[in-house]
């Protein structure tokens, strides 16, 4: 009879999920008759009918409470001219006309009185139209002589980058850009770097707390196995490699509109965009199209995994640290069109061959089934349970699974959770440590997690703590806490990789 009597939602609505519809003025919505008669059923059944509990404690019961998502379309075709409705309509239009005439009628009682006060007024002063503009008025007045020295700041003139957005990778607490100390390790670096064969494990042991940001674009270049020890074949290596990255742009870039190459390409021209919305920098054309042609070259020379998405933002740290070697002031800010064309080919071509390296060590995370992802989850599951078995056991209460969560963070390396400038010193350690975008994040995610295991044992319900691992709160984040990170993943390495016995149950 139930089938009977209602229709199918996709038969019956010509709304479907995801279509734009209108948006109204938050203050002043319009009447809308069918919000107004689902109201009115709803506060009839309060008696009635008994609610569903505010928060799902499980995947079970979070699946259930959302089961009648599609019913929200249920009552577009009924009546509205209904006994209710009415009744309410002339309640409120009576109640709303009783208001207005009683308003009226004791402002027409002392009219003469408000004509003389408005006319006492100098006409220096702006004349006071309501009680609240009043209130208004004379706050501000009285906060202008309390602080008589107080001075208005004139507007920047860039536009004002949110914490999120800011690739600044000075620590949070806003610690003095330059120490005694940091001005030793930059020394210590130029030596190194100048060194006629650079001594690479003594780069790495340098690197790992840490890479000026001066020296960061060779550095990075060095550990990544881009760039050679040796200082006098560097110059040629660069040139060689660059007109090799150029090469491959004219040999296979205006594939990308043949048909077997559209749907890659398509795909990455969707997903630019919505790399690091927040920072101007990568919403600049120019900037785009440089990103398109690094990964659709990579996708094209690397079938087996192709372009999938998430690949795009591991281009990002690269292009911001081998820019900032051209760019003194703020990058997220930087025009890269005021660069010269050599510079910005440069930048282009080391972006690409050093995120190819990067690539090289995690391409299984990439191929079909994402195999390596699959198994860095798995292993980060028995490695907490291993930790805290606390934190473990409350994930498998409220049925919350590692891959809902941890799968971005393999898939993009953290990314998604950090601000770039913590990205960018997290993978100064990464480049220093063997197998560290494969091997170690695996400890660094463990040591990630347990950070916020008071948040998580606070949450008692399966939506509850999925809203919390996607959304930490790592706005305010900076060096410092980057660098208590990686120590405690370090620590847990130092613990668990070379003893297997503790790491399997």
């Amino acid at each position: 009879m139930a089938s009977e009597n209602s229709k199918q939602f996709w038969k019956r609505s010509a709304k479907l999920p995801g279509s734009i519809q209108p948006v109204y003025g938050a203050q002043h919505p319009p009447l809308d008759p069918r919000l107004t008669k689902n109201f009115i059923k709803e506060r009839s059944k309060v008696n009635s009918v008994p609610l569903k509990n505010k928060k799902a404690s499980s995947f079970h019961e979070f699946a259930r409470n959302t089961s009648d998502a599609w019913d929200i379309g249920d009552d577009e075709e009924e009546d509205f001219s209904s006994p209710p409705f009415q009744t309410l309509n002339s309640k409120v239009a009576l109640a709303t006309a009783a208001q207005v005439l009683e308003n009226h009628s004791k402002l027409r009682v002392k009219p003469e009185r408000s004509q003389s006060t408005t006319s006492e007024v100098p006409a220096s002063y702006k004349v006071i139209k309501s009680s609240s503009d009043a209130q208004l008025s004379r706050n501000s007045s009285d906060t202008c002589l309390r602080n008589p020295l107080h001075k208005q700041q004139s507007l920047p003139l860039r536009p004002i980058i949110p914490l999120v957005a800011r690739i600044s990778d000075q620590n949070a607490s806003g610690a003095p850009p330059m120490t005694v100390r940091e001005k030793t390790r930059l020394e210590k670096f130029r030596q190194l770097l100048s060194s006629h064969n650079t001594d690479l494990d003594e780069l790495r042991k340098w690197s790992w707390p840490g890479v000026p940001r001066e020296v960061r674009p060779v550095t990075w270049r060095l550990l990544s196995g881009y760039l050679p020890a040796n200082t006098e074949r560097r110059k040629l290596t660069l040139q060689r490699k660059r007109e090799e990255y150029f090469g491959f742009i004219e040999q296979y870039y205006d594939s990308r509109n043949e048909e077997h190459h559209q749907d890659t390409y398509r795909q990455i021209h969707i997903d630019i965009p919505r790399t690091n919305p927040l920072i101007p920098l990568f919403q600049q054309p120019l900037v785009q199209e440089i990103f398109e042609r690094i990964l659709f070259i990579w996708a094209i020379r690397h079938p087996a995994s192709g372009y999938v998405q998430g690949i795009n933002d591991l281009v990002t740290p690269f292009f911001v640290v081998f820019l900032s070697e051209h760019v003194e002031e703020d990058v997220e800010n930087f025009d890269v069109s005021n660069l010269s064309q050599d510079m910005l080919r440069s930048i282009e071509a080391d972006s690409f061959w050093c995120m190819s390296k990067l690539l090289d060590g995690i391409q299984d995370n990439y191929t079909f089934a994402q195999p390596g992802i699959q198994k860095k989850v798995k292993a980060l599951e028995e490695l907490v349970s291993r930790i805290d078995e606390q934190v473990h056991s409350h994930f498998r209460r409220y049925e919350v699974e590692y891959l809902q969560f941890a799968f971005r963070w393999m898939n993009n390396l953290l990314m998604r959770e950090l601000p770039l400038r913590c990205t960018i010193r997290l993978w100064d350690t990464y480049q220093s440590e063997p197998e560290g975008f494969s091997h170690f994040h695996l400890y660094v995610c463990a040591a990630f997690l347990i950070k916020w295991r008071k948040e998580i044992l606070d949450e008692e319900d399966f939506q509850g703590l999925l809203m919390l691992l996607q959304n930490l709160p790592t706005i305010h984040w900076g060096n410092e806490e980057i660098g208590l990170l990686l120590a405690e993943a370090y620590r847990l390495k130092y613990m668990f990789a070379d003893a297997p016995n503790h790491y399997r149950r």
